[in-house]
């Protein structure tokens, strides 16, 4: 038997689920499906949906269309949470419907920072062709 390593990623099968209930997930949020004044104000983004192991447990991570009113957003879908997993349930088929939850997607604040890196004046320096070299 095969013993599974630390640096092993998710499983293809959780990468299918994953990317099956993101789609659910938006497609309920685009629709305006849910009844609930903070989510219809709001166009939602969900880049990426990461499943546990058992697929029992769905971590969706989400960010409001210009970043603004994070914490009312997620407040509001963890309101709306039980009929988001009765939705994803009907579009889904699984054996279980996986139990959502919601994070913050910090990835554009990931490549914010990199790009604000690249654009910094050391950078730049390095990237500039050498005078010296020219001569």
């Amino acid at each position: 038997m095969r013993k599974p390593t630390e640096s092993t990623g998710p499983s293809q099968r959780q990468q299918r689920v994953a990317e099956l209930v993101r789609h659910a997930i938006a497609e309920v949020l685009s629709r305006g499906d849910l009844q609930d004044p903070v989510l219809s104000q709001h166009v939602i983004t969900v880049p990426e949906v990461r499943m546990s192991p058992d697929l029992k447990i769905a971590t969706a991570y989400v960010m409001p269309l210009g970043g603004r009113d994070e914490t009312g957003v997620l407040e509001a879908l963890e309101r709306n949470r039980k009929a988001l997993r009765q939705e994803v349930a009907r579009r889904v088929n699984l054996k279980f419907a996986p139990d959502l939850r919601f994070r913050r997607d910090e990835t554009f604040d990931e490549a914010a920072r990199i790009d604000a890196l690249l654009r910094s004046d050391k950078v730049q320096r390095d990237l500039a062709p050498d005078s010296d070299a020219e001569e």
